[in-house]
């Protein structure tokens, strides 16, 4: 099959350029032009490129028409980290950019449209997320990513393409934001640095890298379609997960929990079911948290000593 990844030099778009390389796909890759994209030094050689971003729509367009493509893996999006979940470019440039890659995706003869949504559109929640509950998002980003799910949907509905919108909970594992929580976590304590966090009663779902970029491949390779929560089905404490890697790397260091306040919109539980993810594709997480979390601590160890 031949695939177009966007947001390819990221860290869950590297994993996943990877993994469709290992099943045998023709992997075409979106890039920024100008970009450096380290994460994919070691298979640049084994894919396309397309250069284009989500600011420039007519490039984009241009860009992609010109590619076989029979299936599109939307990954790329600006502003994911807290500080930009409010920004207006979540609508001006991440919607706008979205509709721009699925139209020119369609008219290179695209089949297969699968996008990464969000544990955001939901909105805050204290029970268990499930895809059938009303999208109450209180974030741009959110909002953003609803609209673009929605959108994509019924474009790929009226169109006749294959339409799949995975919303993921949490991700982890090596090459992650350092501006997240554990790799921040993680980089502190390998540096004997006391993290400073909230009291960590945070009830969290937290999926492997790996496990995330077989479910997105999964959901490509297989007649599903609609909406699927992407996450581990399983939850830990944030105290807990921390403690975990404190203990895996020194069980001495200090952590300094409480303090950080919570914020006045913290969300205190992130979990979600998967079964419908899970009965459609028989995909099942295979990384366990201990083992995720070493193989992690591991990668950042060996960034910082080489």
């Amino acid at each position: 099959m031949h695939c177009l990844v966007t947001g390819a030099s990221g860290f869950l778009g590297s994993a996943l350029v990877r993994h469709l390389l290992s099943r045998g796909h023709e992997v075409a890759v979106l890039l920024r032009p100008g970009g450096t994209p380290v994460r994919l030094r070691d298979c640049l050689d084994q894919v396309r490129t397309v250069y284009g971003d989500l600011e420039n729509t007519e490039l984009l367009r241009q860009a992609i028409q010109q590619q076989p493509i029979d299936a599109v893996v939307h990954l790329a999006w600006f502003g994911v980290t807290a500080e930009f979940r409010n920004s207006p470019q979540q609508i001006s440039q991440n919607l706008v950019g979205t509709l721009a890659i699925w139209e020119a995706a369609r008219a290179a003869g695209c089949r297969v449209w699968v996008g990464l949504g969000s544990q955001a559109e939901y909105g805050p929640c204290s029970g268990i997320l499930r895809e059938d509950m009303f999208p109450k998002p209180t974030t741009a980003y959110g909002v953003a990513k609803l609209a673009a799910g929605m959108s994509t949907a019924k474009m790929s509905e009226l169109a006749g393409i294959r339409h799949v919108w995975l919303r993921l909970l949490s991700a982890y594992g090596p090459g992650d934001d350092v501006r997240h929580m554990l790799p921040s976590v993680i980089l502190d304590l390998l540096a004997r640095k006391k993290p400073a966090l909230t009291l960590g009663e945070q009830v969290w779902d937290y999926l492997y890298v790996d496990d995330a970029a077989q479910a997105m491949s999964a959901v490509l390779e297989q007649e599903v379609t609609g909406i699927f929560n992407l996450g581990s089905g399983t939850t830990a404490t944030i105290r807990d997960i921390v403690e975990q890697i404190r203990n895996m790397i020194d069980p001495s260091l200090p952590i300094g929990f409480g303090e950080i306040p919570y914020r006045s919109d913290q969300v205190m539980r992130l979990e979600a079911d998967i079964t419908r993810l899970t009965t459609a594709t028989g995909w099942r997480p295979a990384t366990s948290l201990e083992r995720g979390l070493k193989q992690t601590i591991e990668w950042y160890r060996e960034k910082m000593t080489g």
